[in-house]
């Protein structure tokens, strides 16, 4: 099994659960401006779509979107707890959470990476991206983890989103509680392994 990664991008989910659930795999790292890894394979022959992550199985196979691979990697390791039982109410809120965090949070810093981005246009992304906070901050009051006191592939998603927030200097000071789940999040030892192998820790 092979992860192709970008440090630090959405692909940081899949590599952190990889090293929660236990597996064997390898890492490439893929240069997104040249489309070139590495080692260099030509990486739009791996994923025509041009980003990260895609995920090589044994097969041959190869899966991309992060929120499929996260569910894919929990449902082969399903004792490690990392996603409930496919087709239980437990399973569809996690995809509801998985999907929020793609289309709604993902999708909102995407444009604040743009050097070319105009003050209002970075502004509105600013304010959309606040009021999923607050959101955020309501539903984690009282829990550890998304769903509960339990972590899971949807934490693993949301940790590397919030996490832009720190290199886009986005101010979570008002959040308090998205500050500490963060925290909370980064003092795991899969987190930590993934984003020392990935550079962004030392």
């Amino acid at each position: 099994m092979k992860l192709y990664f970008s440090s630090g991008a959405c692909s940081m989910a899949p590599h952190m659960i990889l090293r929660e659930a236990g597996y064997t795999f390898d890492l490439e790292k893929v240069d997104l401006a040249t489309k070139k890894t590495a080692s260099g394979e030509d990486y739009a022959k791996v994923n025509p779509k041009g980003y990260v992550p895609a995920l090589r199985l044994d097969d041959g196979e190869i899966l991309t979107e992060a929120a499929v691979i996260l569910q894919y990697l929990a449902d082969q390791k399903p004792e490690s707890g990392l996603a409930p039982k496919p087709g239980s109410m437990e399973r569809y809120r996690l995809m509801e959470w998985l999907n929020f965090v793609t289309s709604e949070v993902h999708k909102q810093f995407g444009p604040l990476f743009n050097p070319k981005i105009t003050p209002e246009w970075k502004e509105n992304q600013l304010d959309v991206l606040r009021r999923r906070f607050d959101y955020l901050s309501e539903k984690l009051n009282g829990k550890a983890y998304l769903m509960g006191d339990k972590f899971t592939v949807a934490d693993a998603y949301l940790f590397t989103v919030l996490n832009w927030s720190n290199l886009l200097k986005v101010d979570l000071g008002k959040w308090p509680r998205l500050k500490d789940y963060l925290a909370r999040l980064a003092a795991r030892p899969a987190v930590k392994e993934a984003m020392k192998a990935e550079g962004i820790t030392s």
